[in-house]
């Protein structure tokens, strides 16, 4: 089993590139079911969860091509089945985007539940409500969820969702994308990844509008064409690698990002006394001297990302003073990486929601594991940060959602190395 290993202490410079967003990617190639013909997908990231998402679509017969670097080429025509693969579906939880998809494209699924970070229960009432709403008669127990028409068929409707769920909205956009009439998603997500979902099936033909706000419309249509399309950059690598640079030290450009995404990031980093200073496609970030304590409390875009929780506390806990980070999207995200950060030197105390921080001067290196992708992430960050040698364990959480971590915080002037143990 591989592990990082990391000797802290190195500034971070230079500059670094972010590839396709993640969550947009795992969003997009299940939808790619919608489509017929052929979909070139471009600038997809090169990470495990999109890999078994492909793994998964080829199993169903979907012909899959790669005729350059991060560039994929989808034929689903082929494709018949609407049970996919039990295991693999297991082994991520995106993958319940293919109820969406295979029920607007053959009007029944039976799709295993999903896997993936185990850092909350994430119920997925909210997808179920809006297959209701559909017209679908749902089956679900403990292993899989089952779909299929309803007596009066699949037909486009008004959903109202009681939170703003994200995977919610990705799936009831793309189960509404080829049903009649017209659905309207109230409560709607608004993360950048909602838009660019909106702006790939729109531009195969699909007719949806209001992405990006709390109210989504989708008016069916018939079919969707094959075309091109290129993925966002993603938004939490991109928060990542300023978190880390805020939390190190250096100077860092961080460059094929979308400044306006990074907006509810880089205002708490400057609140805490990094340097941020955008341009039109990049953002340098530079940090010398002590942090200054902060609070912050997650919430849906554009509020702070609770996929950034983690990373910021690392930054707090080098901080001068007390800082406080209260999580509002999944009560149980700060248990497990905390005790790792604690073995560290770290100051941490949880009470209901939130995390008190105490700054220290000083972490230092320590054995720690991982347990899901953004937590191990954050241990990555604390790692570079400490004194010393630090060895994080469970690292495929982590090769989950970060294409080549190590090259490319080894070109910043880290010293971190894969090690196959």
């Amino acid at each position: 089993m591989a592990i990082y290993e990391i000797n802290g202490g190195h500034p971070l410079n230079g500059s670094v590139t972010i590839s396709g967003a993640k969550n947009a990617a795992v969003a997009i190639l299940p939808a790619a079911l919608l489509v017929s013909g052929k979909c070139r997908i471009e600038n997809v990231p090169d990470i495990s969860d999109v890999h078994i998402l492909l793994d998964i679509l080829r199993g169903m017969g979907a012909d899959i091509r790669f005729p350059e670097p991060h560039v994929v080429e989808i034929d689903s025509t082929a494709v018949h089945c609407t049970e996919p693969d039990k295991n693999l579906v297991q082994e991520m939880r995106a993958s319940y985007y293919l109820m969406g998809a295979l029920l607007g494209r053959f009007g029944r699924a039976h799709v295993a539940l999903p896997g993936g970070c185990n850092f909350a229960s994430r119920p997925i009432d909210q997808h179920i409500k809006g297959f209701l709403a559909l017209g679908a008669e749902v089956d679900e127990n403990e292993d899989y969820v089952a779909l299929k028409p309803g007596p009066d068929g699949l037909q486009g409707n008004r959903i109202s969702l009681d939170m703003a769920s994200v995977g919610a909205t990705v799936n009831i956009m793309i189960a509404a994308t080829l049903l009649p009439g017209q659905t309207i998603i109230e409560n709607a997500a608004k993360e950048p990844h909602i838009v660019d979902l909106a702006n790939f099936l729109n531009t195969m033909g699909a007719r949806i509008s209001g992405a990006g706000t709390d109210t989504v419309k989708i008016r069916g249509v018939n079919s969707l064409q094959g075309g091109t399309y290129a993925i966002i950059p993603d938004q939490i690598e991109a928060g990542t690698y300023l978190a880390a640079v805020t939390a190190v030290g250096g100077n860092v450009l961080v460059q094929n990002v979308i400044p306006k995404h990074l907006e509810c990031i880089t205002g708490k980093l400057q609140d805490m006394g990094a340097k941020v200073i955008p341009f039109d496609d990049s953002i340098r970030i530079i940090r010398s001297g002590r942090l200054r304590s902060s609070t912050a409390k997650t919430r849906p875009y554009p509020g702070f990302p609770t996929d950034m929780q983690a990373q910021v506390c690392v930054c707090m806990a080098l901080a001068n003073g007390t800082s406080r980070m209260t999580e509002s999207v999944y009560e149980t995200r700060f248990f497990g990486y905390c005790s790792e950060l604690e073995s560290m030197g770290a100051r941490i105390s949880i009470e209901s929601k939130t995390a008190t921080v105490v700054g220290v001067e000083q972490l230092h290196g320590a054995t720690v594991s991982a347990h899901d992708l953004r937590a191990g992430a954050a241990l990555v960050i604390a790692g570079l940060a400490a004194r010393g040698t630090t060895r994080v364990q469970n690292i495929h959480f982590v090769e989950r959602g970060y294409e080549n971590l190590i090259g490319k915080l080894t070109a910043l002037g880290a010293d971190i190395k894969r090690i196959e143990e």
